[in-house]
């Protein structure tokens, strides 16, 4: 700290606690990093406060197209909401996949393409408890590995 102070214009605040909408929490074996005010605030925003949780963020049988019956009624919302959940995937890389896919479809969002939304947001809700747990690692080198097929 001495000598970054002595390069550096800084403070030091002491322990990191809360940094940009991220919560930090120490622990015997490490941190854990969550959003789960953020992630409140997007279930509200979604007017979704009472909705009943989802045991998955995506139903894996229907899969989302391009090509749909009806524009979706706010594509605001929509954006806003995707956005938000995009944000979220910082600290819950279980959702990582079902945003990137409910993102694709920004441009022009239809009912279905809200629907899944809609899912993701009821899964945040079930698990909003959920975080990022890191733990120090007993490994010290870095191991690369390539596949030329």
């Amino acid at each position: 700290m001495d000598l970054l102070a002595s390069e550096f214009a800084m403070k030091d605040l002491g322990p990191l606690s809360y940094f940009l909408g991220i919560a930090v929490s120490r622990h015997a074996g490490g941190l854990v990093l969550s959003q789960r005010k953020y992630a409140e605030e997007i279930i509200k925003r979604a007017r979704m406060s009472s909705c009943k949780p989802s045991p998955t963020p995506i139903d894996t049988k229907p899969k989302l197209s391009a090509l749909s019956d009806s524009s979706c009624s706010d594509p605001s919302l929509y954006r806003s909401l995707a956005s938000a959940l995009q944000y979220l995937t910082f600290t819950r890389p279980d959702i990582s996949y079902d945003v990137q896919q409910i993102c694709l479809f920004m441009h022009q969002p239809m009912d279905a393409h809200m629907q899944a939304l809609k899912r993701v947001v009821r899964y945040v809700k079930g698990t909003i408890d959920h975080g990022l747990h890191l733990y120090p690692s007993s490994i010290s080198t870095l191991l690369p590995y390539t596949d030329a097929n």
